[in-house]
């Protein structure tokens, strides 16, 4: 939409055609979603719905660095007992005790962290035991 709004001409009847041209175009065919209903049209409202979306779409998190990490560390121990097999399971445990020794080494900011590395052959016979019921 490069064009600017002549003198004198309506500015919805510009608006119009300026959609009606871009359908002509095809510009709204095959658009990401097509089809597919509103991700959050059943979710009541929230004022601050576009600011979540930034910061998830960056990256961030509305949580403090050590809230975070205990966050990630509960569900890294639910994916390793959910693991299909013992080697994944051992490949996430390690990852997350490699965040969590990193950070007991240099604290992150805020709340005190209160978290240990988990004991990987501890977890493995849990894992064991669950398959075996």
């Amino acid at each position: 939409m490069t064009e600017r709004k002549p003198p004198g001409v309506d500015i919805e009847s510009w608006v119009d055609r300026q959609i009606r041209e871009a359908a002509d175009r095809g510009d709204f065919e095959n658009l990401p979603g097509w089809g597919k209903p509103l991700a959050s049209l059943d979710a009541p409202y929230d004022e601050l719905w576009w600011i979540k979306g930034k910061m998830h779409r960056e990256g961030f998190s509305a949580l403090p660095p050590a809230l975070a990490l205990r966050k990630e560390a509960e569900d890294a121990r639910e994916a390793a007992r959910a693991a299909r097999s013992e080697r994944q399971a051992r490949a996430i445990l390690t990852e997350i005790n490699e965040k969590i020794g990193a950070a007991l080494r240099m604290p992150p900011a805020g709340p005190p962290l209160n978290l240990t590395e988990f004991d990987v052959e501890e977890e493995l016979r849990i894992w064991r035991e669950s398959r075996a019921a």
